[in-house]
């Protein structure tokens, strides 16, 4: 159920005299209507919300019981209604396509079919494809959990990390292959991997990898995969461009949507105001100040503003850290490391950052730059709010 909002809008800070804005250049015009940036009324979230009962606990899953166990100890009892629904057919080698919001815990659905798999015939391999180098970690951390004190071994590979170093990882021939797109197209080339031993492929977020112009990249990989396979396809959202891909990837997929409304439901969402970025700043930073605002990601559209931002924080004496496309691995890593573990009160990122991370307990979510799409909004605001726990996502309007 939707809350009614806690408007904010007229909120004024006591100190916005003086406070100089980083920021120069013209601010690119958002097409989105600032009325998308409010929560709406409880009657229209309830017409839309849409139950998903479960009917199975983890326990229940033909999978090994190394698989269960290791589930057990990491407290996970009832699966989401992605898991629910998508891990039976999985594990029976069907095809599948999951239409999920994010947050949903659709990476539990496809890595504990494919864990258990391995474990009943060793040969097999399995290629997980990602959009972003912050997803493959994390897909990474959480194979590390399903497949601990088990017989299986996975590499990572990606962007921004040494490439002879993956090579060599990828020589000693690892059950499971974590991979971004164009590392991957990279690796194809110097021929370090060769596709048509993968006979499980999963695409992760298909709708992102769309949005930043992979969609050639991944036609490209998919011919290179052998025929007979069984493929595992997510995304958010399905365009006609979306459709194209899964007809080539899937040809008969079983097809599960859990989607329900198109923002989180638990997320309060309203608008600040402001009539110039100095009055911008000045908000934020006030903002900030509450004690409310304990652990927030504040985002940026470019990289160039994000990083100027970030350093515009650090200097107020707040505790800030950013990511975005320049930052190297090693860099984006930490970030997000310190983020997690409560090190840094703010993350300033582009949109780099608005899938696929599954960060704990943030309490609010700050459009510093309005998104440049709807669908960018909503996953923006779907880092917090997570867990069934509340959040707050607040946009600047000028």
């Amino acid at each position: 159920m939707f809350r009614r909002s806690t408007r904010i809008r007229s909120y004024k800070p006591n100190n916005s005299a003086g406070i100089r804005s980083p920021f120069g250049g013209r601010t690119k015009t958002s097409k989105i209507s600032p009325t998308k940036y409010v929560n709406r009324t409880q009657a229209q979230a309830q017409e839309t919300e849409v139950k998903h009962e479960i009917k199975n606990q983890f326990i229940d899953f033909n999978i090994d019981i190394r698989i269960k166990e290791n589930v057990r100890i990491h407290g996970y009892l009832t699966p989401t209604p992605i898991q629910d629904q998508v891990i039976p057919f999985a594990l029976e080698g069907r095809d599948v396509v999951g239409i999920a919001n994010t947050g949903t815990g659709k990476t539990a659905a496809f890595l504990i079919p494919i864990v258990n798999k391995i474990l009943l015939d060793v040969s097999q391999k399995a290629l997980i494809v990602a959009p972003t180098r912050e997803l493959a970690f994390q897909i990474s951390d959480e194979l590390k959990i399903f497949a601990k004190n088990l017989p299986i071994r996975s590499v990572l590979v990606m962007g921004g990390a040494g490439m002879y170093e993956q090579v060599k990882r990828l020589q000693s021939r690892p059950n499971i292959v974590i991979a971004t797109v164009g590392r991957l197209k990279d690796l194809v080339g110097r021929r370090a991997i060769n596709l048509s031993e993968y006979k499980t492929v999963v695409m992760d977020e298909v709708d992102r990898m769309v949005d930043i112009g992979f969609i050639k990249d991944i036609r490209y990989l998919i011919s290179l995969l052998p025929s007979v396979r069984q493929s595992l396809f997510f995304s958010a959202t399905v365009s006609p461009e979306i459709n194209m891909i899964i007809r080539s990837f899937a040809p008969n997929p079983v097809t599960i949507s859990v989607k329900t409304t198109e923002t989180a439901q638990n997320v309060d969402q309203d608008i600040i105001k402001v009539s110039s970025k100095e009055e911008k700043i000045a908000k934020l930073f006030e903002l900030l100040k509450q004690g409310e605002f304990r652990k927030v990601m504040v985002f940026g559209r470019t990289k160039w503003n994000v990083e100027k931002l970030a350093n515009t924080l650090l200097s107020a004496g707040f505790n800030a850290a950013s990511i975005h496309g320049n930052k190297t691995q090693g860099q984006r890593l930490k970030a997000l490391s310190m983020f997690k573990t409560n090190q840094v009160q703010v993350l300033v990122a582009t949109d780099v950052a608005a899938r696929g991370l599954d960060i704990d307990d943030v309490s609010h979510v700050i459009n510093f730059d309005e998104p440049e799409d709807y669908t960018a909004y909503v996953h923006r605001i779907g880092r917090t709010g997570r867990a069934n726990k509340m959040g707050k996502a607040l946009t600047f309007v000028i």
